[in-house]
């Protein structure tokens, strides 16, 4: 079995609008592909749609996890916010990028920066 854990966190922002965080850990496959997108859901369902994932915990992404991402990407700008990738791992984003990842998501070299991209615009 892969392991795997989401971490939460909320950054400052405008208080209407706070950036959440996402830190997952571990290998996201499709053993834990469903763990990550429960965790995406809640945080859309509780109303933060300005989210940030923090990757600098993937140690692995199958084609179920980059699906994840793929399916929330629409839903998060549709409810007014952004999921923005942050801090892969070189070998992560090789695949993020071959695939054409940073032509959908706003891509970081840090969670910081992916935070203060909210306010950049």
């Amino acid at each position: 079995m892969s392991h795997f854990s989401v971490r939460f966190d909320r950054r400052e922002g405008p208080p209407e609008a706070p950036v959440r965080v996402l830190a997952p850990s571990g290998e996201l496959d499709a053993h834990t592909a469903p763990d990550f997108e429960a965790a995406l859901q809640a945080c859309l369902d509780g109303g933060d749609a300005r989210l940030v994932v923090d990757g600098a915990g993937l140690d692995y992404v199958s084609s179920a996890g980059l699906g994840v991402f793929m399916a929330f990407v629409e839903p998060a700008r549709t409810a007014g916010g952004d999921l923005k990738i942050a801090a892969l791992p070189d070998r992560v984003f090789e695949v993020f990028d071959l695939l054409g990842f940073p032509t959908v998501f706003d891509m970081a070299p840090t969670v910081e920066a992916a935070v203060a991209a909210f306010d950049a615009r």
